[in-house]
């Protein structure tokens, strides 16, 4: 790919498809929990919008490296999507000040832990971290053809023609410029994509501009909006289980970026970058919105457009914040179908998986062991993910671990790493291959 140079009004349309490419994730979280907790039209408001803003506000943590936290790598951070279930839960068995009190104690405990969670780097090999990328890969693509069906796999229309038709038109616009596209246009197929998507949806009735109409123009940040925190230890040990399940997603995302970059991942960058998800997630509690984590969704994207720099992400960070104090134009993003959103999901979830694999290349698979590990790992990772429900007779706590499908694949190619190999396992060097990429100048 040719080197070239990036303005920041290119770099403003990469960080704009940075934020299409999370924002339904980003807002998933609000929705499901304001629902479950039966929340005025105010209430939900409020919660969709400073969630919009706390997305912003988490990414510039980990995009503003210093001595004490930051990451320095071009991620995008959003709601931790399982984190959903557990809120409920505590939502409802207790109060909405137990929930915020518990997402508070897991971000000091994220923060405090940081430094002893980053010792983890040699337990993650390429064989490891092959596995680990493929199945985060693997288990977002049921979530990209659910959206491009429709969003909803029980509803009447699901699989409708006009959900198949938007969303496979979308996956061929981006296909057609990544293959055919020049320069900067192909950097930005996904957002072509998304645009031309919704354009031809709302020729077909499926665009409504009602939420745009009904959001308020200006909205700030309150601290405690739904009252101050209160502590249960139950729900508190909870949200922290949830939080280790969530280092354990960010470590395979920043080993996934590292690889792309061509930058090995230190046990200081891996420590800096659950710091700032841990100041996240207490900023979270305060401010009353919820756990961050990195987003796997744009590794995808970096994948795609190859532009792997920062400038694209801080444009991101920024419009987030915006969005947040400006709910019309947060509410403007919310009319992209589902099946547009899907289609375009569609090919970032599959560039991951595919990243995962050009990661195993580097792995012998002359020895029987490597192949076990790989094999075990991405399928328990994937049945898992497929019925998470498996572990139903197994306590809460046991669940929450256990229910994750990324989770089960680490812990498998870990420990079946180390059961197989021992220390020598452990001495496989990680040496990213020299990626193609577009220099953006900063």
């Amino acid at each position: 790919m040719k080197h070239m140079q990036v303005n920041h009004k290119k770099a403003a349309l990469l960080g704009l498809q940075h934020l299409l490419a999370m924002y339904s994730g980003a807002i998933a979280v609000p929705l499901l929990i304001g629902t479950a907790l039966k929340f005025n039209s105010t209430q939900m408001t409020y919660l969709v919008s400073i969630d919009i803003f706390m997305c912003g506000l988490a990414t510039a943590l980990q995009l503003f490296r210093n001595r004490y936290f930051g990451i320095g790598l071009p991620v995008v951070l959003g709601c931790a999507i399982q984190a959903v279930a557990p809120l409920q839960m505590i939502g409802k068995k207790f109060t909405i000040g137990t929930m915020y009190g518990a997402i508070t104690v897991a971000g000091i405990f994220v923060f405090l832990v940081a430094g002893y969670f980053s010792k983890i780097k040699k337990l993650f090999p390429p064989v490891v971290t092959g596995s680990l990328i493929t199945v985060i890969g693997l288990s977002l693509i049921p979530v990209s053809i659910q959206n491009l069906g429709g969003g909803n796999s029980a509803a009447k229309n699901f699989g409708d023609p006009k959900n198949l038709l938007t969303g496979f038109i979308t996956v061929a616009i981006i296909l057609a410029l990544q293959v055919w596209g020049k320069g900067f246009i192909k950097s930005i197929a996904v957002l072509v994509g998304l645009i031309a998507g919704t354009l031809i949806a709302s020729t077909l009735g499926m665009v409504s501009l009602t939420p745009v109409a009904q959001a308020s123009w200006f909205h700030l940040p309150q601290p405690f909006y739904f009252g101050m925190p209160q502590f249960e230890w139950s729900s508190s040990l909870t949200m922290i289980i949830i939080a280790l399940v969530s280092m354990v997603e960010s470590t395979g995302v920043f080993f996934a970026i590292g690889d792309l970059l061509h930058k090995d991942i230190t046990s200081d960058d891996l420590k800096k970058g659950y710091r700032a998800e841990g100041l996240a997630q207490i900023l979270g509690g305060i401010f009353n919105t919820f756990p961050y984590t990195t987003f796997s969704q744009n590794v995808g994207l970096l994948e795609l457009s190859g532009i792997t720099t920062k400038r694209p992400i801080y444009w991101a960070s920024g419009f987030l914040m915006l969005m947040g104090l400006l709910p019309k134009f947060g509410a403007l993003v919310t009319i992209i179908p589902n099946s547009v959103l899907g289609g375009a999901m569609l090919v970032m979830f599959t560039m991951i998986a595919v990243q995962g694999m050009r990661m195993l290349k580097r792995v012998d698979f002359e020895d029987t062991r490597n192949i076990l590990i790989v094999a075990i790992s991405i399928g328990l990772g994937l049945g898992v993910t497929v019925y998470p429900h498996v572990f139903q007779a197994l306590p809460e706590t046991v669940q929450l671990l256990l229910g994750n499908g990324i989770v089960v694949a680490s812990l498998s190619a870990t420990i079946l790493n180390l059961l197989f190999k021992g220390k020598s396992g452990l001495e496989e060097q990680h040496i990213p291959a020299a990626p193609e990429k577009i220099e953006i100048q900063h």
